[in-house]
């Protein structure tokens, strides 16, 4: 053993929810580079044979408290977190991270859980622990070109973020849009997190691959990008047919009925039965287009984009280009967003993007 390499190198680590459309994506592509990632679950059939296939250990368990999870993740180095809706199950492995002192990663892109993870930046700090969701396209090229505009720009008072990405979703991508539409829209303003309309903006955006109408999202960069740049004005947007515009400001009507319980329940089933995520071939044909707008209180502007990988491919390389770094460096603990920890130069670093533009 070599003792110089820093104490993570020699620990494992963990791969939660890699039974999942996205976990299993990233399990694959670790053991291709050689990694041997320990899998969790606790959907213990499906995880055991994924286990099998790969030639790795398995260890099944549940999210039922951080006490419990924290003795099951006791003496690993990190646990990548891949099971959504991570409304539902970040703050159980977030804080059993910190008790078990392990980095803790996600592929997130909600913005409770960035919000979490900041509020928590001091006891990971004490606890040297890294928290740092969002290592997949949520949040990685949004965050590296927030980044990227701020230095060019560095008295912005206003960012706008967005993305062109027209592959399929994944299961738990699609459960966690239908917790969104049934919480609304959100954009920060003067520095705070405002509860707004579905598409309550419209605008017309030139992504990268041609002039598309586009709405407001709230998407995760609504948190990450105020904590990358500062920038206290911030919105995120997708582009989308005039049709599809329509249809998500009518399910603003509908909203109420969205956040029950059981209705959330409902569909979340139907999508669990029939939504299976993009196929290989489907992820090698669509890359993804990314866009930013600085503006400061001059007016001036500067315009960033760059094209990248497929979403879901993206994240596999992403993710796990942030564990290979919190393996081999020990980082100083507290909350990070991936452009502060890696730099913004993250996503240019990645299989499939191109130079990130700013003009």
């Amino acid at each position: 053993m070599n003792d110089d390499k820093p104490e993570s190198v020699q620990r494992p680590w963990m791969i939660y929810g890699a039974n999942g459309y996205t976990g299993g994506l990233i399990a694959r592509e670790a053991v291709r580079r050689g990694l041997k990632p320990l899998l969790g679950g606790r959907n213990g059939q499906a995880l055991q044979a994924l286990a099998g296939e790969l030639g790795l250990e398995s260890r099944v368990f549940a999210l039922e408290g951080s006490a419990q999870v924290a003795r099951e993740i006791d003496g690993l180095a990190l646990v990548l977190h891949c099971a959504g809706p991570f409304s539902a199950t970040a703050e159980v492995m977030m804080r059993a991270c910190l008790q078990a002192r392990a980095h803790y990663l996600d592929i997130t892109g909600e913005i409770a859980v960035f919000e979490l993870a900041q509020s928590l930046g001091a006891q990971a700090a004490a606890a040297a622990v890294v928290l740092c969701p969002g290592v997949g396209f949520d949040v990685i090229p949004t965050d590296c070109v927030a980044a990227a505009l701020k230095a060019a720009l560095p008295d912005a008072t206003h960012l706008a973020l967005g993305f062109d990405s027209r592959s399929g979703m994944s299961a738990g991508t699609a459960k966690t849009s239908v917790e969104g539409l049934a919480q609304g829209g959100k954009v920060r303003r003067d520095g705070r997190i405002v509860d707004v309309a579905l598409a309550y903006k419209v605008r017309r955006i030139d992504f990268g691959d041609g002039v598309k109408d586009s709405m407001t999202i709230p998407w995760g960069d609504v948190s990450t990008a105020f904590h990358t740049t500062g920038i206290p004005n911030i919105e995120v947007y997708l582009p989308g047919s005039p049709a599809m515009i329509a249809r998500v400001r009518r399910a603003n009507l509908i909203r109420p009925l969205l956040r029950l319980a059981w209705v959330q329940r409902w569909i979340k089933a139907r999508i669990e039965r029939s939504v299976r995520g993009p196929s290989a071939l489907e992820r090698e044909q669509w890359p993804a287009y990314v866009w930013g707008e600085a503006t400061n209180s001059r007016g001036e502007t500067r315009v960033a984009r760059i094209r990248t990988a497929n979403g879901y491919s993206l994240t596999v390389t992403g993710s796990l280009a942030v564990v290979e770094h919190l393996l081999g460096t020990t980082p100083a603990g507290g909350a990070y967003t991936p452009s502060r920890l890696m730099g913004q130069d993250l996503v240019t670093r990645l299989p499939g993007s191109g130079p990130l533009r700013i003009g």
